[in-house]
């Protein structure tokens, strides 16, 4: 593994969404006699199985990724879409392994805590659901601890008969996404005057819904100020459009690994210039975690 993440004459270079589940969460995702739980490679869940690969968790095979998509520094978290929320043990076996994994990996890794302001994280990962529900005391923990935020799509209501495989992803997370983008700015800025935080999936496309917001009577709508959008699995359409909306300060890059590759994001960054891609990729991710 490589010792301290950065490189020379080099900015260090980040993913801030990718997921690992380690040792302690696998141990008691397999003791589970219900969803969710793993059942051999199989990840049962209310929402359907998936296979499951234990190998792409693995501390030494995310190093060798991480090298071979140029990344420095992955922050990882546990998605809630694997209905965990619920399930404080689950979250706790999660920030117990993580921790251990984070100590381990020689500067590569940083972690979002599993719903929780946890000494030794970057922040807290909550679902889309829970910031719509209300975080209660959440945000002004993460805000005085100077952790970030990561608002993160939960779990899809059960599909209609006869639904693509594709729609709860594409349809029903990005809904919640822009729900949680919505609330958030709906607050107003005092609540969350000292708190950053990032919206998955480009927050469900709900930047460039400003304008729409605009025309039913908020002439005074505009990005939060302490909002980050994270780019994955999107190309170079929704890039321009949340750039657009959001400014370049804004934007930070994720990959969701391993649940989708991180090429496809790069190439559209990279295409839009290495002004971008630096900003979106070192410099934007350098200043929201320099705190936590």
């Amino acid at each position: 593994m490589r010792s301290s993440g950065t490189r020379s004459c080099e900015m260090t270079t980040f993913d801030v969404h990718q997921h690992l589940i380690p040792p302690p969460l696998v141990a008691a995702l397999r003791a589970r006699r219900e969803p969710p739980r793993l059942v051999g490679a199989t990840l049962e869940l209310r929402e359907g199985s998936f296979p499951f690969e234990e190998r792409d968790h693995d501390l030494n095979e995310r190093i060798a990724r991480l090298d071979r998509d140029g990344t420095d520094v992955a922050v990882v978290s546990l998605a809630p879409t694997l209905e965990t929320e619920a399930h404080p043990e689950l979250r706790d076996a999660y920030n117990e392994g993580m921790h251990e994994l984070v100590a381990a990996a020689g500067g590569r890794l940083r972690a979002f805590a599993a719903g929780a302001c946890l000494s030794g994280f970057a922040g807290a990962c909550v679902s889309a659901q829970a910031v719509v529900a209300g975080l209660g005391a959440l945000p002004d923990e993460l805000a005085t601890a100077g952790g970030v935020l990561f608002v993160h799509p939960g779990p899809p209501k059960p599909p209609e008969a006869g639904a693509p495989q594709w729609w709860a992803p594409l349809v029903d997370y990005t809904t919640q996404m822009q729900a949680a983008y919505f609330c958030w700015l709906a607050e107003g800025d005092e609540r969350q005057a000292d708190l950053d935080v990032v919206f998955a999936i480009l927050a469900g496309g709900a930047p460039f819904q400003l304008e729409r917001l605009r025309a039913r009577g908020d002439e005074g709508a505009v990005a939060h100020p302490r909002a980050y959008l994270e780019t994955s699995s999107y190309g170079s359409r929704a890039l321009r459009l949340c750039l657009d909306a959001c400014g370049a300060e804004r934007i930070v890059f994720g990959s969701d690994v391993p649940v989708v590759d991180a090429t496809v994001t790069l190439q559209a960054l990279a295409a839009a210039g290495e002004d971008l891609l630096a900003r979106v990729r070192s410099e934007n991710p350098a200043r929201l975690f320099q705190r936590s």
